[in-house]
């Protein structure tokens, strides 16, 4: 018995010293799991892969549009400037050619119909009248809301509205000729109609009569040569 006590003593005694050793031994930290890793780096490729959002311009700020230079809106202008030239070149030459002028036997004439047609651009009478060569089948042309007359020349009437007024005739129910008022271009009140503008609004009437006066000019010369022997003609 006495041995069996012993025996049980020493091991008791040896637990007791691999117990203490345990208890001295430092605990080691605890590994992370495959798992753990995996969804943590997951998370961490998630975070890097999420674009930066960046902040939206407003949609037509006028920083965004491209700003037109100087040079730019002076090549716009001179381009339109030169379409205007060149379709009132063609318009005064279609008027050379309807009236059968020759512009090296008659310049003056010619001058004045090619400036007809660039005012006839600048006005807009292209609106009412869509041939120009259809100028010339009116009998007479007018101005209100400004005088022409040589007492009144250019003034302008208060509160009266300045329009281009062609006259034609045309047979009434009748069968009895009837002038006929036909407005060929609108300019609002006279007195707010801006002075280059009036300018133009004359000019064009009077380069009109100019031209009808020589058309007149050669309606009595055709006359003459009716009733007269040609070698008195002038």
């Amino acid at each position: 018995m006495s041995d069996a006590l012993e025996r049980l003593k020493a091991l008791g005694s040896k637990l007791d010293v691999k117990l203490n050793e345990k208890k001295k031994k430092p605990v080691r930290p605890k590994q992370p799991s495959l798992i753990e890793n995996d969804e943590s780096s997951d998370v961490a490729v998630t975070v890097a892969q999420k674009p930066v959002s960046k902040p939206v311009k407003e949609q037509g700020a006028a920083a965004d549009l491209p700003q037109p230079s100087a040079t730019d809106e002076k090549r716009e202008e001179a381009a339109v400037h030169e379409e205007k030239s060149g379709e009132a070149r063609r318009l005064g030459q279609i008027l050379l050619h309807h009236l059968g002028i020759d512009s090296r036997t008659e310049p003056v004439r010619a001058q004045n119909l090619n400036r007809l047609a660039e005012l006839f651009l600048q006005l807009e009478i292209n609106k009412k009248v869509q041939k120009i060569e259809e100028l010339f089948i009116y009998k007479a042309m007018n101005i209100s809301g400004i005088g022409l007359k040589e007492e009144d020349f250019g003034e302008i009437r208060e509160g009266k509205y300045v329009q281009v007024i062609a006259i034609t005739y045309e047979p009434d129910k009748n069968g009895k000729k009837k002038a006929k008022n036909i407005s060929l271009g609108y300019f609002g009140k006279a007195e707010t109609l801006e002075p280059a503008r009036k300018n133009q609004v004359i000019e064009f009437v009077l380069r009109w009569r100019y031209e009808k006066a020589f058309q007149n000019l050669e309606h009595y010369r055709l006359l003459l040569e009716k009733v007269r022997p040609k070698e008195s003609l002038f």
